[in-house]
């Protein structure tokens, strides 16, 4: 009975369809890199100072993609997890330790904001929290980070928020600060590593079984899964996920402050993933720095309005574009060649 049972369970596994977006993503997601990657040689200044912070909102937009494209959980506490992960980093820069400060910035984030995510949503899947509750109460952990952030001046600054030396790129303490074009390519070498890093482990049994919690998660638990475990293993690699790109952005952007964990940041995230869609990790990618860059630009252009425009914007992809722009990108590319896509 344990044999069938266990065929079964790998039957329905080997059936259940991924939504990574269309079959030449991969390809697509290469080409994009190299793009960016030759990108300081034609463009300088500005634009070379900004995208890597833009390209990490594209990794914190992929953190949300996982919990709600492939395993159908929808989260508002990325903010919070990429607050902390900044605030680490601050931490690290400002105690300055035998190596570098900055790569031990790196992994204390990482670590520290994928085990709250762990810790967090152990106790919540564990006692059977979800959809609706678990919205409400990821949203209270970026309210609760915020005004920890706000109380502890004396640690993080509060609403003045904390300055955040740009890390050295080499092994040792005291190295050369690295210039803009320097930290733009160690931040797109980063960020492809954990596109193609998350898209490898998507791909796998895990990714699988995250997309059967997805579509029935009751039918999974029939056959034995355990379906809390896998759900927290997900926060977690998500909360770590974004506590890494927080640590990366605060010593890219070299400044850090509250807001980045409150309810306006989190609805972001939110809005990217929707536009640049959820099923799709490129996509979310794709989606955080376009919307990114957009609110930037027309922010500037007139700034007494970009909230609504970015707001008609979002309005729009939902009514039409249901699976955001990677949805629309593969339904062109199965009309392109010619086949009929579900």
């Amino acid at each position: 009975m344990n044999g069938l049972l266990g065929a079964s369970r790998d039957t329905m596994l080997s059936r259940l369809r991924r939504r990574p977006g269309p079959p030449t993503e991969t390809w697509v997601a290469i080409g994009l890199f190299v793009l960016l990657a030759l990108l300081p040689a034609v463009v300088q200044g500005y634009v070379v100072y900004i995208l890597p912070q833009y390209m990490l909102y594209g990794v914190l937009a992929m953190s949300l993609a996982l919990l709600w494209g492939f395993a159908g959980i929808v989260s508002f506490g990325q903010a919070a997890f990429f607050t902390i992960g900044a605030y680490v980093m601050g931490l690290s820069m400002a105690h300055g330790l035998l190596v570098n400060p900055g790569y031990v910035g790196l992994v204390a984030a990482g670590a520290l904001s994928g085990l709250l995510a762990g810790l967090t949503g152990y106790f919540l899947f564990s006692a059977g929290v979800r959809s609706t509750h678990f919205v409400l109460i990821t949203l209270a952990l970026s309210i609760i980070a915020e005004q920890i952030a706000v109380s502890q001046s004396w640690l993080t600054g509060g609403y003045n928020g904390m300055f955040v030396p740009r890390m050295a790129l080499g092994p040792g303490v005291g190295g050369p600060t690295p210039g803009d074009t320097e930290i733009y390519l160690f931040v797109l070498v980063l960020c492809a590593a954990c596109y193609f890093g998350l898209r490898h482990a998507l791909s796998r049994r895990f990714g699988k079984v995250l997309a059967g919690i997805r579509e029935n998660e009751d039918r999974l638990t029939a056959f034995g899964f355990r379906i809390d475990l896998y759900k927290t293993a997900a926060f977690a690699v998500s909360g770590c996920l974004a506590g890494f790109s927080g640590a990366l952005y605060a010593t890219s952007a070299g400044f850090v402050s509250p807001s980045l964990a409150g309810v306006l940041f989190s609805t972001q995230v939110v809005v990217w993933v929707a536009i640049g869609g959820r099923h799709s990790l490129l996509g979310a990618f794709v989606g955080a720095v376009a919307v990114a860059a957009l609110s930037n630009y027309v922010s500037a252009v007139i700034p007494n309005y970009w909230q609504l425009i970015v707001g008609l914007v979002f309005m729009l992809v939902i009514v039409f574009f249901r699976r955001g722009l990677a949805g629309l990108g593969e339904t062109g590319w199965e009309r392109w060649i010619g086949r009929a896509g579900p």
